[in-house]
């Protein structure tokens, strides 16, 4: 009996970028990127303002690859800012599409995802849903203390990238996701490292506000008593801050590049400097992944590095001379998001998997 081939579009929406993708069953028929000029975004005040920008150039694409929309089983996209979640494949519903729209969490091209999806397949009642976003938060109670009351800890991180690649390890290694203790570090422009205790990732850094980790581009975790100082010292703006926290923080704060293949040259030119920058780097990586094996006493079976920077041999080598002590680590470098989409989907629409319901709540 032939299986049902299932055909699926992928849309990842991205500050200067649209990928597109189409599969039948988990077979890429391609994967592209419409590239979005830098003057063409700042006509537009508010990033819902680039809907129909957008929208226009996903119709016309599509009819350049000849594409039915009528035809697809599904359209899947990259989750935005909702308000927090568990993990898991969500039908795209009015509510959701509501908080993107008016950016509860906060404004960012990955909130157009769930709502182009939405307007593409509502002609045909085709089902649309967005996978494991980024405020994916399934953090257990004892870890959201910060120390004040006022500012608990927060799960925002590489979500989709986080269980895309552990369900991948797991099924490598003969179980299921929710059968193993993994700690997944993503190393990227932004670092999170979590631990994925039998399915559910139940304490990571926010890598979105500088928590962890410093990264190229973000400060990580402060001397918080210097950065109080350093606010109201009169020297600095709150945007001046917020920028070095995420965005010129980090490597690029240190050094002046984001780059990280530039620093890795750099490095076996003979560049001490740069070494110990990148060393420390690796070393606060290290640090926090030692730190999240306490949450499972120990037991951990896979620590799973991935991300772009898992492409650079010696700063993972430098990692896993100080972790592999806790358990054996599996690198896979680099993130496959829009698979990761297609196979969130794909498993709803093979009955694997129930897609959840999103609603108005917190939390």
């Amino acid at each position: 009996m032939n299986e049902k081939k299932y055909k699926i579009l992928v849309m990842n929406p991205g500050s200067t970028s649209t990928k597109i993708a189409y599969y039948e069953n988990e077979d890429e028929i391609f994967s592209e990127t419409i590239r979005h000029s830098t003057e063409e975004i700042n006509q537009f005040t508010k990033i819902c303002d680039q809907f129909y920008f957008r929208y226009r150039n996903v119709i016309s694409f599509l009819k350049e690859k000849k594409i039915e929309i009528e035809e697809l089983d599904s359209i899947v996209a990259r989750g935005g800012l909702t308000m927090p979640v568990p993990g898991g494949t969500y039908l795209v519903n009015e509510p959701m599409l509501d908080h993107l729209r008016k950016c509860v969490m906060g404004a960012h091209a990955s909130n157009l995802g769930a709502i182009l999806a939405h307007e593409l397949a509502k002609p045909y009642g085709i089902p649309c849903y967005i996978v494991d976003p980024v405020v994916v938060d399934e953090m257990e109670e004892i870890a959201r203390f910060s120390g004040l009351r006022a500012l608990p800890r927060k799960s925002i991180f590489h979500a989709l990238n986080h269980k895309a690649v552990a369900r991948k390890v797991a099924k490598e290694i003969g179980g299921k996701y929710e059968d193993f203790n993994f700690i997944v570090a993503h190393l990227g422009g932004g670092i999170t490292i979590g631990i994925h205790k039998k399915g559910k990732v139940v304490d990571v850094n926010n890598g979105l506000d500088g928590e962890g980790p410093f990264s190229p581009e973000r400060s990580g975790t402060l001397p918080v008593g210097d950065l109080v100082r350093a606010c109201f010292s009169g020297k600095y703006s709150l945007e001046y801050i917020l920028k070095k926290i995420k965005g010129k923080g980090g490597i690029v704060d240190y050094l002046g590049t984001n780059n990280m293949m530039k620093v890795s040259e750099e490095i076996k030119k003979g560049n001490e400097e740069w070494k110990i920058v990148y060393e420390a780097m690796a070393y606060q990586v290290a640090k926090c992944i030692g730190a999240m094996a306490t949450v499972v006493n120990g037991k951990v079976d896979k620590i799973i590095l991935t991300g772009g920077i898992a492409y650079d041999k010696m700063f993972v080598n430098w990692i896993v001379d100080r972790v592999k002590f806790i358990a054996p680590v599996i690198i896979y470098p680099g993130e496959e998001e829009m698979r990761a989409l297609m196979e969130g989907a794909l498993r709803v629409l093979k009955g694997e998997e129930k897609p959840k319901i999103y609603g108005y709540f917190w939390r």
